[in-house]
């Protein structure tokens, strides 16, 4: 049922008693800051629309006048009508006067000038402007956000929009509200900000020149929606803000030691000698205080009680003063580059306030994240498991400062006395049955201890703590060294006469705890793993499956837990939240966003039965034909699984075939025999197979190679596909054994379009390419895609690899080529880039029979702290391959791709299935680009995809340089669109198909060094005839393969 409040006042004067609510939109003042309000109608509920109050004219998110989509009348001085879309008389506008929505600009006063798109229009006459933009003439109200009396419209005598009269002329964006909803803290910090704003105009103020391109607008296209995004307003009074450097001696390497230290000079030193600050402390060599300490530099001396106290020097020394007025201005416009060092103050007392203030949850730290066993733990096995906890940061945003909180879990080894944990590794119920250690036990006993902390029960109180280096070889009773008095004994012998302990497990290696100069052996039986140690070492499969399972939670679950997060940390009741002036809303922020429509796609035929229209973000291949069918022929099969019958693969084979040829795969009948192959033997077996293969088609090489395998585990598929692709080079398909016997038509269609894509096919295409690939198919466009991957945590030595993609078959943009290098160790920036690219660029002028015009460069992988090096190393090179073929220079969008981040978004009506899917997550296409994001570059938030378990993670684009001028909606549709051409599935994926491609051509290529395991890496490869880099260069890719996509 429609809700209406009154509204009133003159010419956007405020709505009477209007409230907000994030799901009605009812007159007055409610969240979108438009003039009067009359009596709006609801924007969930019968979208009747009201009468405009007054002289002002409905304005505002939803039409504050008139309701949702109807107009309401008399609303805006003369006749225009406001409301979302509303058509209106009188007041001028092409789709409706009165400032709505998306209506005509104003209309007020029967003279204002009415534009067609809602960030165009001019206010006139006494009206207001538009929903977002406009000059706010007369006295009206002026942008969106603007109109002086902040985002809530209070009249006013009309600044133009965002940045006052700067920007916000005819036509330009405004930048939108700082918040929807209307609680205290930030309407004043709403004002505070406007008022800022205004303080800026009138200074001379040099405005930095950006490293990235400004935003060229916001999006108007799609269907608008609320949702919320699991941001938190912060307001900030600058307190007079100064770093610190601390040094404490003697160092040590005992996490939470300097704390200690630190916690304790607070509380004897605060009142006096501190000059009652109370400081914010990174817990290693910074220091941070509201206002300055009464000295530059001092030292003091900290004892921490114990069995034996410990004393500790600590030198506190001043080191500089930390301005936030580069933070104000950033957030005003003025400076497009983030001043990290203040954000890194701001996150240290917002860490400090978790840590001190709300230390009854004994938090573990990971980076930004908060863990603890309170919370919750599930066991992963083999002595490992998770631990839930949150992680928060801060950001600049267009709305001003937000946290961002978000739901964390990771990986611990469990707490446990060592005997119970090698009991775990070993899979054993009781260690009097472990017996001998066979070679294999110990190899794995050796792996999963090295580098665990221990903590020794011998010793009564004294808990001494080391770290495991190795194993001895050698039993207790055999293994011996020099004791004090340079006598030999056993460790058995030791433990016997020093501590009257007869060891009970002395069949059990020793533990080696000390170096290698000067060894210390413990025996297993009197360690006890300390708590708290993040497991850093790489996770078995099943263990994986666990951690997302107890991690998995529908977006209602996860919102309702960040918004308990949020109310147990109480940031403003604390302290330190007061003596450095931050204060922190406790709503999620509602976010204005768009859910884009999906492209139509065209599959072989004439006519509409030739058309998919994606809903969901997904499809079938059901009684469609590939658009562009590749023949498989001398295609064989190789069976690994010993127990799955003969007759069984027999019919799948067969199955295959026929659902191939349905799906418009021309796919020859299987000739030769099913080979049988051994998993211990992969490399052996699989060469003499294929020799067996030619032979018998007499010479002729294999078209496809079909492996069924047991599992996913263990190193058969990457042993698999290293050596078919790098020894004896032929394409490949693999397929687990449980769908051979269980397929259905559905998975036998999604084999058939990855073996397709893989040989030479293409699935499908846009069926209007110049709507659903705007700038790329005007002209012969290339599109790259670019990711690095790194070893793992603890591996530090094997090389990082680098992935470069490249489409080749303009306008298609369905098949790309790719190179793949190693590089050195976490080298994020790739190296040789300039060489890399001319060959993708050969590749095209190959495939598309022309050389292309522009260039789109998505890269993934890159951290906001290394857009400048990209810039300055990576981008260049990009040029000098384009300048070096082609004598010009290139027009290049280069658009860093981020999926590692921790934003959220969540519908504003979980039960809504307007605005939701069915896992309750928000739709595919759903765009953002207000509100959350950059205050001034060219970035967005895209969720792609539709979510099938869990809370979708929306992907971020960030554009670092745009020569080809794309407009918002053109470079949010054309990358929107892009993810419905992935070629393996028939759903549209979570990030580019560029960048996901060269994701999986740099993990392809992590088999290659290390007989199929991806754990390390090392050496270096490509997938074409480019010359390598490394130490040790990587097996080429075979000549037959270089040019498919071999790795999708």
């Amino acid at each position: 049922m429609a809700s209406h409040h009154r509204g009133g006042g003159r010419a956007g004067g405020g709505g009477g008693r209007g409230q907000a609510n994030p799901n009605v939109s009812q007159g007055g003042r409610g969240y979108g800051g438009g003039g009067g309000g009359g009596r709006g109608g609801q924007y969930y509920g019968d979208d009747s629309g009201g009468r405009g109050g007054g002289r002002g004219g409905g304005r505002g998110f939803d039409g504050r006048g008139g309701g949702y989509q109807q107009g309401g009348r008399d609303g805006g001085g003369g006749r225009g009508v406001g409301g979302y879309q509303g058509g209106g008389r009188d007041g001028g506008g092409f789709r409706g006067a009165g400032g709505g929505y998306q209506g005509g600009r104003d209309g007020g006063g029967g003279r204002g000038a009415g534009g067609y798109h809602y960030q165009e229009g001019r206010g006139g006459g006494r009206g207001g402007g538009g929903y977002q933009e406009a000059r706010g003439g007369g006295r009206g109200g002026g942008g969106y956000q603007e109109g002086r009396g902040g985002y809530h419209g209070h009249g006013g005598r009309g600044c133009g929009g965002d940045y006052g009269r700067e920007r916000g002329h005819g036509g330009q964006p405004s930048q939108p509200d700082l918040r929807q909803a209307g609680p205290p803290l930030v309407e004043r910090y709403a004002a505070e900000a406007a008022a800022l704003r205004e303080k800026f105009k009138t200074m001379d103020i040099h405005r930095d020149e950006p490293l990235s391109p400004v935003r060229p607008g916001f999006g108007a296209a799609g269907t608008p929606c609320v949702v919320k995004a699991n941001h938190f307003f912060v307001g900030l009074v600058d307190k007079g803000l100064h770093h610190y450097d601390v040094t404490i001696s003697p160092e040590t390497t005992l996490k939470g030691v300097y704390r200690e230290v630190m916690s304790k000079l607070v509380s004897e030193k605060r009142q006096t000698e501190l000059g009652g600050r109370l400081p914010a402390y990174d817990g290693k060599k910074s220091l941070f205080t509201a206002g300055e300490l009464p000295f530059k530099t001092k030292e003091f001396e900290v004892t921490l009680p114990g069995r034996t106290e410990r004393r500790y020097k600590v030198q506190i020394k001043h080191a500089t003063a930390v301005s936030l007025h580069q933070l104000m201005m950033l957030m005003a416009g003025y400076h497009t580059d983030i001043p990290a060092h203040a954000l890194q103050v701001l996150d240290i007392v917002l860490r400090d306030i978790v840590l001190n203030e709300r230390n009854d949850m004994e938090y573990i730290t990971v980076g930004r994240s908060f863990f603890s066993r309170i919370i919750d733990t599930v066991s992963l096995g083999q002595g490992v498991e998770a631990w839930k906890g949150f992680y928060q940061s801060i950001r600049p945003t267009q709305m001003g400062l937000s946290v961002i909180v978000d739901m964390s879990s990771t990986a611990f080894v469990r707490p446990m006395s060592l005997i119970q944990f090698v009991m775990e590794i070993l899979n054993k119920d009781n260690p009097r049955t472990f017996g001998n250690i066979t070679n294999m036990d110990y190899a794995k006993l050796k792996k999963a201890l090295k580098g665990v902390k221990v903590e020794v029960t011998h010793r009564g109180d004294a808990r001494r703590k080391y770290r495991i280096a190795t194993l001895t070889h050698s039993r207790p009773s055999i293994m011996d060294f020099e004791s004090s008095s340079g006598v030999r004994k056993t460790v058995t012998d030791y433990f016997r006469e020093a501590y009257q302990m007869e060891l009970q497990y002395g069949f059990l290696p020793c533990l080696q705890v000390g170096s290698d100069q000067r060894p210390i052996y413990l025996p297993m039986e009197v360690c006890k793993i300390v708590p708290g140690q993040q497991y850093r070492k790489k996770l078995e499969s099943q263990q994986v499956s666990k951690l997302m399972d107890s991690t998995c939670q529908r977006p209602s679950a996860r919102e309702a837990n960040i918004r308990q997060v949020v109310k147990r940390n109480d940031y403003n009741s604390t302290e330190r939240s007061n003596e450095f002036g931050i204060e922190v809303d406790y709503h999620p922020t509602s976010v204005q966003a768009r859910v884009l429509p999906a492209p139509t796609l065209k599959y072989y035929g004439t006519g509409s039965e030739s058309l998919c229209y994606p809903k969901d973000g997904q499809w079938n291949m059901m009684k469609k034909r590939v658009v562009d069918g590749a023949r498989v022929c001398n295609w064989a099969c190789i069976n690994f699984c010993h127990d799955l019958q003969m007759n069984h693969v027999k019919k799948f084979c067969s199955d295959l075939v026929k659902w191939s040829r349905n799906t418009g795969v021309d796919m020859d009948e299987l000739k030769l025999p099913i080979f049988i192959a051994r998993p211990s033997q992969v490399e052996a077996d699989l060469s003499k197979r294929c020799q067996d293969a030619r032979n018998l088609l007499g010479g002729q090489k294999i078209g496809l190679l079909l492996a069924i395998l047991p599992d996913k585990n263990g190193s058969l598929y990457g042993n698999f596909k290293r050596i078919c692709e790098t020894e004896i080079g032929i394409m490949s398909q693999c397929c687990l054994a449980k769908y051979v016997i269980s397929a259905s038509p559905s998975y036998f269609a999604n084999v058939a379009i990855k073996i397709n894509a893989k040989v030479g096919g293409r699935n499908t295409e846009f069926a209007n390419p110049q709507e659903s690939l705007p700038v790329v198919s005007s002209e012969p466009t290339i599109i790259f895609g670019a990711d690095v991957t790194h070893p793992a945590a603890l591996d530090d030595t094997a090389p990082s690899i680098a992935s470069v993609v490249a489409s080749q078959d303009w306008p298609k943009v369905a098949k790309y080529n790719g190179v793949v290098r190693a590089q050195g160790h976490r080298q994020e920036l790739i190296n040789g880039l300039e060489n890399i690219v001319k060959e993708l660029l050969h590749a095209f002028e190959q495939g598309s029979k022309q050389r292309p015009k522009k260039l789109i460069f998505y890269r993934d992988g890159v951290s906001e702290g290394q857009f400048k090096q990209v810039l300055e190393q990576e981008i260049p090179e990009i040029e000098k391959a384009w300048k070096s073929l082609y004598n010009e220079k290139p027009h290049i969008t280069f658009v860093v791709v981020q999926k590692r981040h921790h934003t959220r978004i969540f519908p504003d009506n979980h039960n809504d299935r307007r605005w939701a899917d069915k896992s309750g997550n928000i739709l595919p296409g759903t765009v953002i680009d207000k509100n959350i994001c950059h205050p001034t570059e060219f970035d967005f938030f895209l969720c792609s995809h539709a979510g099938i378990k869990g809370t979708s993670r929306p992907t971020h684009y960030h554009v670092l340089r745009d020569d080809n001028k794309f407009t918002a909606d053109g470079l949010q549709s054309l990358t929107y669109n892009l993810c419905y051409l992935y070629s393996s599935c028939t759903r549209s994926v979570s990030i580019a198909p560029p960048a996901y491609y060269a994701h999986k051509l740099a993990f392809r290529a992590r088999f290659y060094v290390n007989q199929g395991s991806d754990v390390a890496m090392s050496g270096s490869s490509s997938s074409s005839s480019a010359p390598t880099a490394g130490p040790f260069p990587l097996p080429d890719i075979k000549d037959e393969l270089k040019r498919s996509m071999f790795y999708c």
